[in-house]
């Protein structure tokens, strides 16, 4: 990576051309919604007996299975102790399934003995499966949380558990759960159980995840508009079955590529292998891409520094085949070959079916795509997991996992679509909230005086920020180009999917979020930083070398990028503003 260098700003023709690009399409002539009042802040009380809420809380289908109080400390995040909680598990709908298994929806609530009258619903990742800790948190290493705030906090496995992980898919009750009935069912349970342990309600509701979390989050806001008053959604999968069939395309044009017969470990099964898909594109080749990627957008935000803000001029800037060194025999590391530079523009292009309809997304270019992360996605997750999800939980009907290397895309993204008897639901609206690609139905919502913050890593190499993107400037066309007013999405340079890569991912958009919502500030510049050595959350090992190790960047909301001022150290936030 360079040494953090200043350089000229941008001339005024350049700098025109950046809004262009940034802004996107024009907002709609409609008549822009007036903006709603902040709404009323939240009260808080304090918590009632825990062990007694097993015998005194009664809700349909609902059964407490413990309630325990955990002392302050006992439980840890991020270095920071919690303090002193109740801790509830129980289960939702318990039922045979129509395969003979026994199913449920699995959860637990944290109630804090000192609440500040807010409630948090937190959306986990992958298939779901478990029941994770209810803490809240957010962000690659988070700095703080829901819990640690003083939120009463749920978390879910979503209906199914991880022995069940396999076959949940064809059980049609259970992708129900996973796609959305386990959040509708679930939040009137907990805000039901909130009243009975502190004799009033939530006055204020907020949900919120990244990944399938950040799924969760953007689908609960699409049907469940009355329930939430906040929604903070990380690198949302709204398009899931896409996403995956993106994934399976790229790993049909990798492998070609790979070294022949090379293997690694499953990461589910230690006894199974996979075809070493990463050795199509190892590490030293994918720095080499980003090394190229600085070198031609690295300056567009006004500094030399490692990171790429301008996201979207980036765009225009770079070209895999003209910018990136060609091998003039076998790759050696410090370039790439030409096979391997056209095959990296179509993966990062999302892939095309053989009508040329786009699969997915595209995916934006960005130095982050040197982080493992990156890699394990692209080149392992793509042929252990997406041929799963793909197989028994996305088609109608399911069957048995897909092949990857033999996966018929074009009639995959027909079964993706598609229903049938018994499935009644296609993958892409079980999974999708309704009326994402026109998403006037967000307007009650807002109305109401509920926001939204979105986040997504530029550089998340399983659900594309460009696809986040495209719907923030959806959501701003339906609503008479006055979107911020509304919802705002902050890009993080260099991160991948959620977390990890060279960036500055550990933030706190939840506060944000709560302060807009209950006082009408809306998030302009959220102070991102870097987990150097020593950090609590953990440290990144990715960060490069000539970074400080507590570096400190804004994020800024879109479509405004962090631009250094001239003066002031090259590390720390305060020396830069979002324009």
């Amino acid at each position: 990576m360079k040494k953090s260098t200043p350089v000229a700003r941008l001339t005024l023709p350049a700098a025109l051309g950046l809004a262009l690009v940034a802004c996107g399409t024009a907002p709609s002539v409609t008549a822009p919604p007036t903006p709603a009042a902040p709404l009323k802040a939240a009260s808080g009380a304090s918590l009632g007996q825990c062990e007694a809420l097993v015998a005194q809380f009664r809700f349909e289908q609902t059964a407490l299975d413990s309630a325990a109080p955990v002392a302050a400390g006992g439980l840890m995040l991020a270095g920071q102790p919690v303090a002193a909680h109740c801790l509830v598990k129980g289960k939702m709908h318990a039922r045979k399934g129509s395969d003979g298994r026994d199913y449920a929806i699995g959860f637990e609530m944290r109630l804090p003995q000192t609440w500040n009258g807010r409630f948090y619903y937190q959306g986990n990742g992958g298939v779901d499966g478990a029941v994770r800790p209810a803490e809240g948190a957010l962000g690659g290493g988070p700095i703080t949380g829901a819990l640690v705030q003083g939120f009463a906090v749920i978390s879910s496995d979503a209906g199914h558990t991880g022995a069940q992980t396999a076959v949940f898919g064809l059980e049609p009750q259970a992708r129900l759960d996973y796609g959305y009935q386990a959040v509708a069912k679930l939040t009137p349970m907990a805000k039901a159980l909130i009243a009975s342990a502190y004799g009033k309600g939530p006055d204020r509701s907020y949900i919120g995840g990244c990944s399938n979390g950040g799924r969760h989050a953007m689908v609960a806001a699409a049907r469940l508009g009355t329930q939430y008053d906040g929604y903070l959604i990380g690198a949302p999968g709204y398009r899931l079955p896409n996403a995956a069939l993106a994934q399976l395309w790229g790993a049909q044009r990798w492998a070609p590529l790979a070294t022949p017969g090379a293997t690694v470990k499953h990461p589910l099964n230690p006894n199974a292998s996979i075809p070493d898909l990463g050795s199509a594109l190892p590490a030293a080749e994918r720095q080499t891409v980003a090394r190229a990627i600085l070198e031609r957008c690295d300056a567009l935000d006004g500094l030399k520094d490692g990171l790429v803000h301008a996201t979207q001029a980036c765009q225009a800037a770079f070209d895999v085949v003209r910018d990136v060194p060609t091998c003039s025999g076998p790759g050696n590391g410090s370039c790439l070959t030409p096979a391997q530079k056209t095959t990296l523009a179509q993966v990062q292009a999302g892939g095309k079916a053989a009508n040329g309809q786009a699969i997915y997304s595209a995916f934006p270019h960005d130095p982050g795509i040197a982080g493992s992360n990156w890699a394990t996605w692209k080149f392992v997750n793509a042929v252990a997991l997406d041929p799963l999800s793909v197989g028994t939980v996305f088609t109608a009907p399911p069957a048995a996992p897909v092949n990857f290397a033999t996966a018929h895309i074009d009639a995959l993204l027909g079964a993706v679509a598609a229903t049938s008897d018994t499935y009644r639901e296609s993958g892409l609206a079980l999974m999708g909230p309704p009326g994402h690609e026109r998403p006037d139905n967000l307007l009650p919502l807002r109305e109401r005086g509920a926001k939204m913050v979105l986040y997504h890593g530029v550089s998340d190499p399983i659900f594309s920020a460009e696809d986040t993107r495209q719907w923030v400037e959806r959501v701003n066309r339906s609503q008479g180009g006055q979107g911020a007013d509304f919802a705002r999405y902050f890009p993080v340079p260099g991160m991948n999917h959620c977390s990890g890569g060279p960036a500055t991912d550990q933030f706190d958009l939840l506060s944000p979020l709560v302060k807009w919502v209950e006082q009408g500030v809306a998030p302009q510049a959220i102070t991102a930083s870097a987990r150097g050595a020593g950090n609590p959350a953990g440290a990144n090992t990715e960060l490069p070398a000539d970074w400080s190790p507590q570096r400190s960047r804004p994020l800024c909301a879109y479509p405004t990028v962090a631009q250094y001022n001239g003066t002031g150290s090259v590390e720390a936030a305060s020396s830069f503003t979002c324009r």
